[in-house]
C-alpha cells in the first residue's frame, strides 16, 4: 500500500495541464463564468480612465484652499459622466460629483460636508491634504501592462474586470472529457424495480455532480456487467475517447474484479494498485498513450461502495482534474485543523477518513461525526458532508475536544 501523500504525488506528476495553444476555446464573456483563462489579457485602458473625484463635493486649485476658511466662485456642475468645459482660474471652484472627471487646473477636492454653499460660490471650512480625493489616470492599472493572468478562474470579480477592459471574448481552456461507467451485475438504474440483491448504481450520479462541480464535461457511459468482453470494449471505447476514464468496482482482489487485468492487456501502464486510506484502499491509477484528443489518457479505478467513491473522489480525483484543467495553482485539498465533537477511531495501518459537518465558531473550527455507522457503504449518512477528519496511520484514537485535521470538501 502506499502513503496517501505518495499516491497524490505520483497522480499529480503523472498529469500534464492542458496546452495553452491546442486545449482552448474562445467564448462570449457571458459565458465564461469559473472557466480557466488561457491566455494573458492586456488592456489598452487606463484605470481610471482619466483623473476622477472619489467623492462628492467641489474640485479646486489646493493653492486656494491652503488657508481656510476661504470663499470661491462657482464655475461649473460635473456629474459623472459629463465632461467639463471650464479650466480653474484662481478663486474658482466647480461642484463635482463622485466619479465624474477633473477638470483642468483642479488638483483636490473639498469632500461636501466641509462646505457652506452659497448661490454661486462655496465657502471652505476646512483645509484637505494636497490632491486628497482625487483618483489618478492609471493609478489602478496602466494600458499594455499585463491585467490578468492565464491559469485563473474566472469568478465575479475577474468578469468585472474583463468587462470593463472591454473584453467582449476570453479564451478559456477548453473542459476536460471525463467518461464514467460503473461495473457489477447487481446495479440498476434508478428507474428499475430493484429485485433481491439489487442496488441502484447512485454512483452515475454522485460522480458525474463531482466532475460538472470540479469543472469537466461528465460523459455517462452506464453499468457495465461483470463480462471480460464487455468490460474490454467499454474501457477501450473510453480511453481512446476522453481525457479521463473514472470506473466505479472491478478492482479490488474478487474473482470478478477484471479492472486492472484488462488495463494491462489494452496497454495501459499501472502507477498505483492499493493505497493505505480508508474507505478507498483499492485504488487503480494508470495510463494510456495519446488517444482520439490527441493527448494521453489518465484512468481511475477506484471502489464501488459510495462512499469509498466519493472520498476516492475528492482526495486523489479532483486535484489531477484542476491539474489537468490548466488551473496555475491551488490544485491540492484544503485542510484545516479542528476541535472534534466526538472521539474518532484510527484504522491501523491506514489513514482513516471520517465524513462529517465542519463548522466554524468563534474563530475555531469544529469537526461533527456524522451519526450512524461509517461503513464504506452507508451513503446515507455523506449527505451534507462538508469535512473528512482525518486519523493518521497507527493512531488509535483522537479524543473527543482533541485537535484533528479536516479536510475541506
Amino acid at each position: 500500500m502506499l502513503p496517501v501523500e505518495q499516491a497524490e504525488a505520483i497522480i499529480l506528476d503523472l498529469v500534464n495541464g492542458f496546452d495553452s495553444q491546442r486545449d482552448v476555446e474562445t467564448l462570449n464573456l457571458g459565458a465564461s463564468l469559473n472557466r480557466i483563462l488561457a491566455t494573458p489579457v492586456i488592456s489598452q485602458l487606463d484605470f481610471p480612465h482619466w483623473d476622477n473625484s472619489a467623492m462628492d463635493g467641489y474640485a479646486v486649485r489646493f493653492a486656494d484652499v491652503e488657508t481656510t476658511p476661504t470663499t470661491l466662485e462657482i464655475v461649473e456642475e460635473i456629474p459623472a459622466g459629463y465632461q467639463p468645459q471650464n479650466t480653474l482660474q484662481p478663486g474658482q471652484a466647480a461642484r463635482i460629483f463622485t466619479g465624474a472627471i477633473m477638470p483642468q487646473g483642479a488638483d483636490t477636492v473639498i469632500m461636501q460636508e466641509n462646505t457652506e454653499k452659497a448661490e454661486n460660490s462655496v465657502k471652505i471650512l476646512q483645509s484637505p491634504q494636497s490632491g486628497e480625493f482625487v483618483r489618478h489616470r492609471a493609478s489602478f492599472y496602466q494600458a499594455g501592462t499585463p491585467l490578468l493572468s492565464p491559469g485563473i478562474p474566472i469568478k465575479a470579480a475577474e468578469m468585472a474586470v474583463l468587462a470593463a477592459a472591454q473584453c467582449s471574448e476570453v479564451t478559456v481552456y477548453r473542459q476536460p472529457r471525463i467518461a464514467l461507467f460503473s461495473t457489477g451485475d447487481e446495479l440498476v438504474p434508478v428507474d428499475q424495480p430493484l429485485q433481491p440483491g439489487q442496488i441502484v448504481d447512485s454512483n452515475q450520479y454522485a460522480l458525474s455532480a463531482f466532475i460538472a462541480q470540479t469543472g469537466g464535461i461528465p460523459l455517462p457511459l452506464g453499468i457495465v456487467r461483470d463480462r471480460e468482453d464487455k468490460l474490454r470494449e467499454t474501457i477501450a471505447y473510453a480511453i481512446s475517447t476522453a481525457d479521463v476514464v473514472l470506473s466505479t468496482g472491478g478492482v479490488s482482489v474478487g474473482e470478478y474484479d477484471l479492472v486492472g487485468k484488462i488495463l494491462q492487456e489494452l496497454g495501459g501502464q499501472v502507477h498505483v494498485r492499493t493505497v493505505a486510506i480508508k474507505p478507498g484502499k483499492p485504488l487503480t491509477v494508470a495510463t494510456f498513450n495519446a488517444n482520439k484528443t490527441g493527448r494521453p489518457c489518465l484512468y481511475f479505478g477506484i471502489p464501488g461502495n459510495p462512499v469509498s467513491a466519493l472520498v476516492s473522489c475528492w482526495r486523489f480525483v479532483q486535484p489531477a482534474l484542476k491539474k489537468l484543467s490548466g488551473l496555475k495553482a491551488h490544485w491540492l485539498p484544503h485542510f484545516v485543523t479542528a476541535k472534534t465533537a466526538h472521539p474518532l477511531k484510527g484504522a491501523g495501518k491506514r489513514d482513516a477518513y471520517l465524513w462529517g459537518q465542519l463548522t466554524l465558531k468563534n474563530e475555531q473550527y469544529e469537526f461533527k461525526l456524522a451519526g450512524g455507522s461509517h461503513s464504506s457503504g452507508n451513503l446515507i449518512n455523506l449527505a451534507q458532508t462538508n469535512g473528512l477528519a482525518i486519523v493518521p496511520t497507527g493512531t488509535k484514537e483522537i479524543l473527543a475536544g482533541e485537535a484533528v485535521r479536516v479536510m475541506q470538501v
